[in-house]
C-alpha cells in the first residue's frame, strides 16, 4: 500500500505551529508495511485542497489528512473530500444525536448550529469515533481507494490514529514490513562516522542511515521483511557489528535519552551529582531532572549567571580575574565550588557565550565544561556559533558527553 500525507491548516503555512501530526503519522506507517511517498501543507481553501487530495488520490492507495473538520467556515476538509469524491454531503441523523448529547454533558444548552457541520457524511464514508473532542473522523473508501480524516488537535489525532485508524489498517496489511533500530553516539563527527562504518552502508537490506542529531550522531538500521520477527533478526547481527566498530561512542539506542543514561550510570556507581550553570541557564539541571530516578542522584543546580554570583557561591574571584568569566579555568572552578557547596561526588560547571552579542573577547557560541569528582578536574571547549537555543542546547549535550566520559573513564581506573 502507499501512502501519502496532506496537513491542513493555514497556520502551518504561516509558521504559526509545528506539524508535528504528520511526523507522528509518518513514523508509524513502516511497521504497517504502508509506503510513504509524499507530504503535503496546504491552507484551509477549499479549492486548493480539493486539488492537493484529487493528486494524491491519483497517486497513492491510502490519503491520510489532518486538521480541518472543525466547525468553522474555513474547516473546509470534509468538502474537500465529498468534491473529489464526486458525492454531496447529508447530515448522519446518529452523529447529530451523538453531537448534541456531547453539548449537553458538557453543560451547555444548545449546540450551535454550525457545529452540525461534524455530522456530515457522504455516501462513500463513515465516521471515525472522537471521545476527546467534537469532530469526529472521515473513513471514505471508492474504486478501492481510502481517504482518512483525522481532526488537527494532536491530543485528539493521535488517540484516534491509536485506537481507531492503526488497528484498521494493520489488520488490512498483507506487504512486507519495515522495521527498524537506532544506535546513537556522541562524541564524534558525522563525517568521521559515516567513514568507521563504510564497509556496512553497502547493505541494503537492512539498510543504514547516519544523522546528526542534537545529542549526537545516530545511524538507523532499517529491515523490509514479511515479519517484524524476521526483520528484527537481520538487524542484530548488523547491530552487533556497528557497536563493536563505534566502540564507547555508543551510548544508546532507539527511546535512550542521554540525560536517562547518565542518571543511570550515576545510580549504578552510587554516585550524586550537583551542577553550576550560567550560559545554559539552569537547562542541564532541567534536563537531568526529566530523566526518571533524578532524584536519587541530582543534588541540585545553582544559576549562577552573574559574576559576583558566582563568586557568593565559592568561585574565586581571582580565577576570574586571571582567566576571565569564559574559560576552563573559571568552569573547572564552577564544578569544584558546587561539588562542595551541595556535597556531592561530582560538580559540572558551564560558562560560555550564548549570544547575541561577544563576552570578554569571547565569541558567540564559545562554551567551556568542567568537571571535578574530587579526585581529578577536567574541561573541554566547543564553538558553536548558532542561535542561543542551540547554543544551550548543544552545551548540556556536551557536559552529559563529559560526565558519562568521566564516569567511564573511573570504571576503566578501578582495579579489578
Amino acid at each position: 500500500m502507499d501512502a501519502e500525507i496532506v496537513s491542513i491548516g493555514t497556520e502551518i503555512l504561516l509558521g504559526e505551529i509545528l506539524d508535528t501530526n504528520a511526523q507522528y503519522v509518518a513514523a508509524h506507517l513502516p511497521a504497517l508495511g504502508i509506503n510513504l511517498y509524499r507530504m503535503s501543507q496546504i491552507g484551509d481553501n477549499q479549492d486548493r485542497l480539493a486539488n492537493i487530495i484529487r493528486d494524491a488520490w491519483s497517486r497513492a492507495d491510502l490519503v491520510l489528512c489532518t486538521g480541518g473538520l472543525g466547525p468553522t467556515e474555513d474547516d473546509v476538509t470534509r468538502n474537500a473530500i465529498a468534491d473529489v469524491l464526486g458525492e454531496e454531503v447529508y447530515v448522519d441523523s446518529n452523529l447529530e444525536a451523538e453531537l448534541r448529547a456531547g453539548f449537553a454533558r458538557r453543560g451547555n444548552r444548545t449546540m450551535p448550529e454550525r457545529n452540525i457541520k461534524q455530522a456530515w457524511l457522504t455516501p462513500s464514508t463513515r465516521a471515525i469515533p472522537n471521545p476527546h473532542g467534537t469532530a469526529p473522523g472521515w473513513w471514505s473508501e471508492k474504486g478501492g481507494k481510502i481517504i482518512i480524516a483525522m481532526p488537527g488537535p494532536p491530543a485528539e489525532m493521535t488517540r484516534m490514529w491509536d485506537v481507531e485508524v492503526e488497528p484498521q489498517l494493520r489488520s488490512r496489511s498483507t506487504g512486507a514490513v519495515i522495521v527498524s533500530h537506532t544506535v546513537k553516539t556522541v562524541g564524534i563527527g558525522e563525517g568521521q562516522v559515516d567513514e568507521m562504518v563504510s564497509p556496512l552502508l553497502k547493505s541494503t537490506n537492512p539498510s543504514i542511515g547516519v544523522y546528526a542529531r542534537a545529542d549526537g550522531i545516530h545511524l538507523r538500521i532499517t529491515a523490509r521483511s514479511q515479519h517484524a520477527e524476521e526483520g528484527y533478526r537481520l538487524i542484530e547481527p548488523v547491530e552487533r557489528e556497528l557497536r563493536q566498530i563505534l566502540g564507547p561512542a555508543v551510548w544508546g539506542g532507539d527511546e535512550d535519552t542521554l540525560e536517562a543514561v547518565v542518571i543511570g550510570m550515576l545510580k549504578a556507581r552510587h554516585l550524586s551529582l550537583a551542577t553550576m550553570e550560567s550560559c545554559s541557564g539552569g537547562l542541564l539541571a532541567s534536563i537531568l531532572t526529566d530523566a526518571p530516578g533524578s532524584s536519587e542522584v541530582f543534588r541540585g543546580g545553582l544559576v549562577t549567571y552573574d559574576t559576583g554570583v558566582k563568586e557568593e557561591f565559592g568561585v574565586p574571584a581571582s580565577i576570574i580575574d586571571q582567566f576571565g568569566v569564559v574559560s576552563d579555568e573559571t568552569a573547572i572552578a564552577m564544578a569544584t565550588a558546587v561539588r562542595k557547596t551541595l556535597a556531592s561526588d561530582i560538580g559540572v560547571g558551564v560558562t560560555g557565550v550564548a549570544g547575541p552579542t561577544e563576552l570578554g573577547g569571547r565569541p558567540i557560541g564559545e562554551v567551556h565544561i568542567g568537571l571535578d569528582d574530587g579526585a581529578e578536574t577536567q574541561s573541554l571547549v566547543f564553538n558553536f556559533p548558532q542561535r542561543r537555543e542551540a547554543v544551550k542546547r548543544r552545551a548540556v549535550t556536551n557536559a552529559l558527553q563529559l560526565i558519562r566520559r568521566a564516569l567511564m573513564a573511573r570504571d576503566a581506573a578501578r582495579p579489578v
